[in-house]
C-alpha cells in the first residue's frame, strides 16, 4: 500500500542517517556464519580470561551490544559464552527513554506557562495596578485616584493594597485639611485687614482730633490681632513637623505642673484670681511621667489656664486637678466662668472659634484650643471639654439655682509611661 511504502522510505530515510551520523565512531556489526567464533575480537579476547563487552552498528544504523564471557574451571578457560542483542533493542530503549524526557519537559513547560499565566493574573497584574494607581496619585493628587483595594487577600499583595490605600486616606484628609487650613487662614486674615485699610483710608478724613485718636485705637488693635494670628497660624503649621521630628523623651507632668501653676500665680500675684494644683497621691517612683514633648505638653496646659483666667471673674479660682486613673494621666482644669453651651462643647476646639464677650472681641486668634487639642492626641491622649455641675443645680430659682453650671472643666488623658 501507498502509505506502508511511504513509511517504509521514511524508516529507510532515518536509519541511513544514523548509520551515517554512527559510522565514524562504532565498528560495522557483520553476522559470521558457522561457528567459529574466534572471528569476534571479543571472543579471542575472552580466551585468554577477560570480558569485553563492544557496542557495533548494523548496516540499518542499529545498535548491537556484544559481550564475550569466558567459562572457566580451576583459572582455566573451557570456553567463551557470546550474547549479543538484537539490532533494534538499544535503539527502542533510549527512544523510549528520550520521548521520556521529552514528554516530561513539555509537561514542564506547559506547567512553567500555566504558573506564568498564574502569576501573571495573581502578582504582576495586580502590581501593575497598584503601580500604576501610584502614579496617577503622584501626578493629579487633585483626580483622587483611588488604589485597587485588594485586601481579601491574605497575602503580601493584600497588605500591600491595605496600606497604600490607607496611605492615600491620609494624604486626601492631609491636603483636604491643609487646603481647608488655608481657607480659614485667609478669612481670619481678611477682616482686620479689612478694618485696617477702613481705619487707615478713613483717618486722612478725620477732622477732630477725637475722631483721629479712635481710628488710631482700632489700626493699633487691628495690628495686635494680625500679629497675634500670623504667630498663632505659624505655630500650628510648624506643630506637626515638629512633633515628628523630635524624639519623645520622658516627661514628669506632676513637676510641670508645679512649675507651671507657680509661673501663673506670680503672673497674677497682683489680681485675686488664685491657681490651685491639686496632685494626688499615685504608688510609684514617677507616677505621672509620661513620654513626649515637654514645651508642647507646658503649652497646652498653659493655653488650658489662659483660657480658664481669661473667663473667670475677679477674685475667681482655678483648679488644676491632676489624678491617675489606671494607665492614663488625667489632669482636669476647672474655672468659675459661665460654662460652654452644651452645643458647643466640641465646637469650641474648632479652628478659630471663639465665644468671648464682646470686650474681649480679637484678644484671641481661637486657635489656643485647636493646638492643645491636635498636641494631646499627638502624644496618644485625649482632650475634651465639659460643663461643672452648679452649686445651685436642683434648687428653684427663688433660691438662687438659675444656674445651670458651675464653670468649665477641660480634661486631658494622657498615657502614663
Amino acid at each position: 500500500p501507498p502509505d506502508a511504502e511511504k513509511t517504509d522510505a521514511l524508516t529507510r530515510f532515518w536509519q541511513a542517517v544514523k548509520t551515517r551520523m554512527r559510522q565514524y565512531d562504532l565498528p560495522l556489526y557483520t553476522e559470521i556464519g558457522g561457528a567459529n567464533g574466534k572471528a569476534y575480537p571479543e571472543v579471542a579476547t575472552a580466551l585468554t580470561g577477560t570480558s569485553v563487552p563492544i557496542v557495533r552498528i548494523n548496516d540499518k544504523g542499529e545498535l548491537v551490544v556484544s559481550v564475550a564471557v569466558p567459562v572457566q574451571r580451576m583459572r582455566a578457560v573451557l570456553g567463551v559464552l557470546l550474547l549479543s542483542t538484537r539490532g533494534g533493542d538499544i535503539d527502542n530503549i533510549v527512544a523510549a527513554e528520550r520521548w521520556g524526557i521529552v514528554r516530561v519537559s513539555l509537561f514542564a513547560a506547559a506547567v512553567t506557562i500555566v504558573l506564568s499565566v498564574i502569576l501573571a493574573n495573581t502578582i504582576a497584574g495586580p502590581m501593575q495596578r497598584l503601580s500604576a494607581a501610584a502614579e496617577s496619585v503622584r501626578h493629579s493628587v487633585r483626580a483622587r485616584a483611588e488604589i485597587p483595594d485588594f485586601t481579601d487577600r491574605s497575602d503580601e499583595i493584600g497588605h500591600l493594597s491595605g496600606a497604600l490605600r490607607d496611605m492615600t486616606k491620609a494624604l486626601y484628609r492631609r491636603i483636604d485639611a491643609i487646603e481647608s487650613f488655608a481657607a480659614d487662614v485667609a478669612h481670619e486674615l481678611k477682616n482686620p485687614l479689612t478694618s485696617l485699610r477702613s481705619a487707615t483710608e478713613t483717618l486722612p478724613l478725620a477732622k477732630t482730633d477725637e475722631s483721629k485718636e479712635r481710628l488710631m485705637d482700632i489700626i493699633k488693635h487691628d495690628v495686635r490681632r494680625l500679629d497675634r494670628l500670623i504667630s498663632d497660624i505659624s505655630d500650628a503649621s510648624r506643630l506637626d513637623a515638629e512633633l515628628a521630628r523630635e524624639d519623645a523623651n520622658p516627661v514628669d507632668m506632676a513637676e510641670l505642673l508645679r512649675t507651671t501653676v507657680t509661673l501663673f500665680n506670680d503672673i497674677h500675684r497682683d489680681d485675686t484670681l488664685e491657681v490651685v494644683l491639686d496632685i494626688a497621691y499615685a504608688p510609684g517612683a514617677r507616677p505621672y511621667r509620661v513620654i513626649g514633648h515637654d514645651s508642647r505638653l507646658s503649652q497646652v496646659i498653659v493655653n488650658l489656664l489662659d483660657n480658664a483666667i481669661s473667663f473667670s471673674p475677679p477674685g475667681g479660682r482655678v483648679a488644676v486637678i491632676t489624678r491617675r486613673i489606671g494607665p492614663e494621666i488625667q489632669i482636669a482644669i476647672e474655672d468659675e466662668g459661665p460654662g460652654i453651651p452644651e452645643e458647643n462643647l466640641e465646637r469650641i476646639f474648632e479652628r478659630f472659634y471663639t465665644d468671648r464677650p464682646q470686650e474681649n472681641f480679637g484678644q484671641n486668634s481661637g486657635l489656643g484650643l485647636n493646638i492643645s487639642r491636635q498636641i494631646a492626641v499627638a502624644h496618644g491622649g485625649r482632650l475634651w471639654a465639659e460643663n461643672r455641675p452648679a452649686a445651685g443645680m436642683g434648687r428653684g430659682k427663688g433660691d438662687g439655682g438659675d444656674r445651670t453650671s458651675g464653670g468649665a472643666r477641660f480634661v486631658i488623658r494622657l498615657p502614663a509611661a
